[in-house]
């Protein structure tokens, strides 16, 4: 495996080091539709250092790329920026191969690490303004706790501007390049898009402290190594995905709604049609998606950048359906905010699946507009409220777009 597995050059004293995932489909609910990367990184200073690691299957694969490089053996530290198991699944077995001088990790990170794998290593911990001296080079520490868990940090190697931001920044993308400036600008949008909404969309609020405190700190950033998904190199491109994660963190509302329903005799389907096209004719920007073809990763995306919310479900044994309740399990989860909504359905005798809608939407203090229930296939009545829903709900957000609230 040695010899098939290499490193990649980033700098002349920085290597990739990390795993290409091409069959990931699923994280942690999350669809991955083009697979992953668990990046690591090998610097070169005196203190030779490795950067986090990898899941426990691609171990091997992992110490093939630093071979390439080094002797394994002759790595002095491991840097762990996050205890999750997608990069530190190999971090025991690494320990175990090239018995390092030191392991660092945040504060909470090595009270994490030794839970996490009842431990008796011992985990030197870290947090923000701390230093460590590799030799020639110099490494600094700043702690970014839940972004995305409590243990997570970054860390920055000054003399190269690199800062190794762990899962910030980041996308679930598989690659056979190395630099997000390689790839579709399209493409990257989307899939950074796609991984804010999934596993940071909760955390805005402290994603607007941090990029503050970065931009305070004055940190030279030549290059910012992800842990998920190609590298940023450019300026431009720095500035750029930096950019999106104000923007996507303040969650301003905007034209856009989502409609998510599933059906299940096409009556609730007809509803959110009929919606669809007063949200449009009240000037709308509208998305609808059915979730039988949708996958709950997919809906979020698309709330990511939305102003409303309306969510359709018919009645199944006293019930939301049940992949409504699955969605909307996820979304409630990941706190969007800002939002604007409805709940719709149908129902044949019991009809409780709208009010439990509006209730979990409530609960995710959407600010509900109002509902439309229809007894089985909708009426010409039924569906004239469907549209004037449609065009109520696009008349309020054209006023909070335009108040910016």
């Amino acid at each position: 495996m040695e010899e098939v597995f290499k490193a990649k050059k980033i700098t002349d004293k920085v290597y990739w080091v990390g795993v290409v995932d091409w069959g990931l489909r699923n994280f942690h609910g999350y669809t991955t539709h083009r697979g992953s990367t668990y990046n690591a990184y090998l610097i070169l200073a005196d203190k030779v250092t490795l950067v986090d690691t990898c899941k426990y299957p691609y171990r091997e694969e992992l110490l093939a790329r630093v071979s390439s490089v080094i002797d394994p053996k002759r790595i002095d530290y491991i840097v762990s920026n996050h205890s999750e198991m997608d990069h530190t699944g190999a971090l025991s077995w690494m320990i175990e191969q090239v018995r390092p001088e030191k392991v660092f990790a945040s504060v909470m990170g090595a009270k994490t690490l030794k839970e996490h794998f009842h431990w008796d290593v011992d985990v030197v911990p870290v947090k923000t303004g701390d230093t460590l001296d590799l030799g020639n080079m110099k490494l600094s520490f700043i702690e970014t706790r839940m972004l995305h868990w409590p243990d997570s940090m970054f860390s920055y190697l000054e003399d190269e501007g690199i800062l190794f931001s762990q899962d910030a920044f980041a996308m679930h993308l598989a690659f056979s390049c190395l630099f997000a400036d390689e790839l579709d600008r399209g493409l990257v949008e989307r899939e950074s898009a796609t991984y804010y909404a999934n596993i940071l969309m909760p955390y805005s609020p402290l994603i607007l402290k941090l990029l503050k405190q970065v931009k305070e700190m004055g940190l030279r950033l030549e290059i910012v190594a992800t842990d998920h998904g190609p590298i940023w190199r450019r300026g431009e491109d720095i500035a750029w995905i930096l950019g999106l994660y104000e923007k996507w963190a303040l969650q301003k509302p905007t034209r856009k709604a989502v409609i998510a329903y599933d059906t299940m005799w096409g009556s609730t389907d007809l509803m959110a049609r009929t919606i669809a096209d007063g949200l449009a004719a009240g000037g709308a920007q509208v998305k609808l998606t059915p979730i039988s073809g949708s996958q709950r990763s997919d809906v979020v995306t698309e709330v990511l950048e939305a102003g409303a919310l309306l969510v359709g479900s018919p009645t199944l044994n006293n019930n939301m359906f049940p992949s409504v309740a699955d969605v909307l399990t996820y979304l409630k989860g990941l706190r969007p905010q800002n939002l604007i909504g409805a709940a719709f359905g149908s129902y044949g005798w019991s009809g409780e699946s709208v009010k439990q809608v509006r209730e979990v939407l409530e609960a995710m203090k959407v600010d509900v507009v109002g509902e439309v229930k229809s007894k089985y296939v909708p009426s010409g009545e039924i569906l004239q409220g469907c549209y004037s829903l449609g065009l109520q709900i696009a008349h309020r957000l054209d006023e909070k777009v335009s108040r910016g609230v």
